[in-house]
């Protein structure tokens, strides 16, 4: 059974790339637009700038677990993309953390009482 806030399809990822929006930080960058959909699916990309298969899933196992472990709460309705950068070898969860809870303030997708914390 597949998961439903999972993003799959290559409609979803061009139509996020062309028109939506965009925000990088030091590890990693965020790609987001609105899905008119009561949940938010997410997807979590690491290109072969990144490096070998291993250090690839490193780094998208530290962006899962990141957000899994952050304060913040996405508002429902979004489609996100979150891409490694090849600076993100070698880092500890808590640096990648860092980096996604700045990136993700200065996007629109967070809860309104998040963002003034």
């Amino acid at each position: 059974m597949l998961k439903k806030n999972v993003l799959r399809r290559k409609s979803d990822f061009s139509s996020i790339y062309n028109k939506g929006k965009s925000v990088g930080d030091r590890y990693v960058v965020i790609f987001y637009r609105k899905n008119n959909l009561p949940y938010n699916r997410t997807a979590f990309l690491a290109s072969k700038k990144v490096g070998n298969s291993v250090q690839r899933n490193r780094a998208r196992r530290l962006m899962k677990e990141s957000l899994r472990t952050m304060k913040l709460e996405i508002s429902d309705g979004f489609d996100i993309i979150f891409i490694a950068r090849n600076t993100i070898g070698g880092k500890k969860c808590a640096e990648v953390r860092k980096s996604l809870e700045s990136a993700l303030k200065r996007t629109k997708v967070l809860k309104k009482n998040e963002i003034h914390k």
